[in-house]
């Protein structure tokens, strides 16, 4: 009898837990599926006052297109206004920021996980400060000596910007990640002959490989979703994406297309889904790793 009601309690739990998980899956990825639905209406439709049916039925959309989805505002964002331009400079900024920071970030924070001077505390805590500092406060600092030099509009500046500022935070989590590996590696490494770098390259580095994926998609996705700093320093021939995309909505002064912003919205969101999905099981290890002690 006391197995039974045991059972039925477990059933009602799971059944529960189930049901909410659904629920709050479907709450989270609605926003998404309705932004894709709609990228394949007009702006009357998808925006519709009258009726929010509209957006579902794509009255206006058949009215103007003869069909009731259409592909025009990614004709027009992707053609009309040169969006892959866009994705390319998000592609190239995205990859030398990525590079960068973990090459500069998985040095710096061995040396300073494996150092025993004081120093190395306060150097974490200097790069806490700066890193908890507004991005946009940073960048204003900026401003003035790349363009008495030459250098603001390019994507080589703002590669160098997204670093120093994203940094800190690469350090602080790969030090977290080396902090869980014992030194006693290091040290029968560096018995077996290896010299500190050896050690760092063939012994270290791919026990903590997981930790160096995790930490790269996350710098990767701070330097992809970026806003205030690739608005401010790129010029508009070099915008990437996030910027191009408010671009798309107009200003006071110029109109914009809504549904070319729709639709490149959509575009941006794709690769982030598959990458994710890819690295996966990377992401989950490295951020299980950070938390076990190795």
């Amino acid at each position: 009898m006391t197995s039974t009601v045991v059972e039925n309690k477990s059933f009602s739990l799971k059944l529960f837990t189930s049901v909410f998980i659904v629920f709050w899956l479907l709450i989270a990825a609605f926003p998404f599926f309705w932004t894709f639905w709609g990228s394949f209406k007009v702006e009357l439709d998808f925006f519709s006052k009258e009726n929010w049916m509209n957006a579902i039925t794509g009255i206006r959309t058949f009215r103007e297109h003869g069909e009731h989805f259409t592909g025009a505002g990614y004709e027009g964002a992707w053609i009309q206004e040169d969006f892959w331009k866009a994705v390319i400079n998000t592609a190239l900024v995205c990859l030398f920021v990525v590079c960068t920071s973990l090459t500069i970030g998985t040095l710096g924070a061995y040396a300073l996980s494996r150092s025993g001077f004081r120093y190395a505390f306060w150097l974490l805590i200097l790069a806490l400060v700066f890193r908890a500092m507004p991005p946009i406060t940073l960048v204003a600092g900026y401003l003035l000596p790349f363009f008495e030099w030459g250098l603001w509009g390019k994507l080589s500046t703002t590669v160098v910007v997204l670093v120093a500022i994203n940094q800190p935070f690469t350090l602080w989590m790969l030090h977290s990640f080396f902090q869980k590996i014992p030194k006693e590696l290091d040290e029968s490494a560096m018995v077996d002959g290896c010299t500190n770098f050896q050690a760092f390259r063939y012994v270290i580095l791919p026990v903590m490989w997981p930790g160096v994926i995790t930490t790269g998609l996350f710098s990767f996705l701070l330097a992809y979703n970026d806003f205030a700093v690739t608005a401010m320093l790129l010029s508009k021939e070099n915008q990437t994406m996030v910027p191009k995309i408010a671009s798309f909505l107009g200003t006071t002064q110029t109109e914009g297309n809504v549904m070319f912003a729709v639709a490149a919205v959509v575009s941006a969101i794709v690769p982030l889904f598959f990458l994710v999905m890819f690295f996966q099981r990377q992401i989950v290890s490295g951020l299980t790793a950070g938390a076990v002690k190795g």
